[in-house]
């Protein structure tokens, strides 16, 4: 089966055409980082328009890259949630609309399922079950996965996620959005040590997350510091959200009793935390699974296996378009079985 993936949760386009005997054939990304950089975050509005104007284009040139007709496409599959609405229906319409005209089935896919299938696409992918940590800017949460749609949601950030924070407390730093990876940066050149930030909700029972106290502290250091010191605050910050999410894991693959660690979203490519987390599983005796870097942010890739899997299934979506701003991921269903909220 062949299958174009369809991404356009938030803030970039992705396109990918992926088939369950020759793997990825292609896929095409357009971020839209400098549109909102003047803003400083996400303009819902802005990002709709923007992705009109790129998809149409970048399934052409998904399709020229895989060398291949739209008659040789077996399905679509479009995230349909979560995330923000306008572009979620720009994805699902498009998406819903290309099947319609090619006479093949749609599948509307979890934005997070597809994140956290990501590392399917790798040579050596993970085998179920195994703990999954998602962390981006939009969510962080631990997610025991015991098949496809089979997900147990452990825990999940109460209030920023990581991503977020990391993003927020770059802004408050003067860094330039998106500020994660310039903090992260940054780190690099600090001192570790010479701030002691709080590793939150870790002095207590538990796999919830909170990240909003660690901005305020960030903001408090910075006041009182100066800017000379922001490289060892920098540090001080990152290595406090790192500690937080390794701590999580560790918890969580003691209380699942699982050996594997699927780590995937934005926040997974950072250097940092992929080496304590490598450290970690050495201790326990496990597995460490990533995504290659470009499909730890929002891509095509992802949504299209995803959605292959569904398709396979018998799934299909009616014609209807719905977006789903809000779409919890333990709601989920085996693939052949109702995916949707209303479904």
């Amino acid at each position: 089966m062949r299958v174009l993936g369809i991404e356009t949760s938030c803030d970039e386009t992705g396109i990918a055409i992926y088939d369950d005997e020759q793997g990825l054939m292609s896929h095409a990304l357009y971020s839209q980082v400098k549109l909102h950089a003047d803003y400083g975050g996400v303009v819902p509005e802005l990002a709709s328009r923007d992705h009109v104007r790129k998809l149409v284009p970048l399934v052409r040139e998904a399709l020229a890259e895989a060398n291949i007709d739209p008659s040789t496409l077996d399905g679509i599959a479009y995230t349909a949630g979560p995330g923000l609405i306008g572009a979620l229906l720009v994805g699902a319409c498009a998406g819903r609309s290309l099947a319609y005209a090619w006479g093949i089935p749609a599948v509307a896919v979890h934005h997070m399922e597809g994140h956290l299938l990501a590392p399917m696409l790798e040579d050596t992918p993970p085998e179920f079950p195994f703990v999954a940590l998602l962390v981006s800017g939009g969510h962080t949460m631990l997610v025991r996965v015991d098949g496809i749609g089979q997900y147990q949601v452990l825990g999940e950030s109460i209030d920023d996620a990581a991503g977020e924070a990391f993003d927020k407390t770059a802004k408050l730093m003067g860094l330039d959005y998106p500020g994660g990876p310039l903090l992260a940066k940054l780190a690099a050149q600090g001192q570790p040590g010479r701030f002691k930030f709080p590793r939150p909700m870790c002095d207590r029972p538990g796999l919830e997350f909170s990240f909003s106290g660690l901005k305020t502290f960030a903001a408090n250091t910075i006041a009182a510091e100066g800017e000379a010191a922001l490289p060892d605050i920098a540090r001080a910050f990152e290595d406090a959200v790192v500690d937080t999410l390794a701590i999580k894991c560790r918890r969580a693959l003691e209380e699942t009793g699982l050996k594997r660690l699927v780590v995937a979203g934005g926040v997974s490519a950072n250097v940092h935390l992929r080496a304590q987390l490598a450290e970690l599983m050495k201790k326990q005796g496990g597995e460490v699974f990533y995504p290659r870097p470009e499909f730890c942010t929002d891509n095509g890739a992802m949504i299209a296996y995803a959605g292959l899997q569904r398709l396979k299934a018998g799934e299909s979506q009616p014609l209807l378009v719905k977006g789903y701003p809000r779409w919890p991921l333990d709601t989920l269903s085996a693939p052949g079985q109702a995916s949707t909220p209303e479904a």
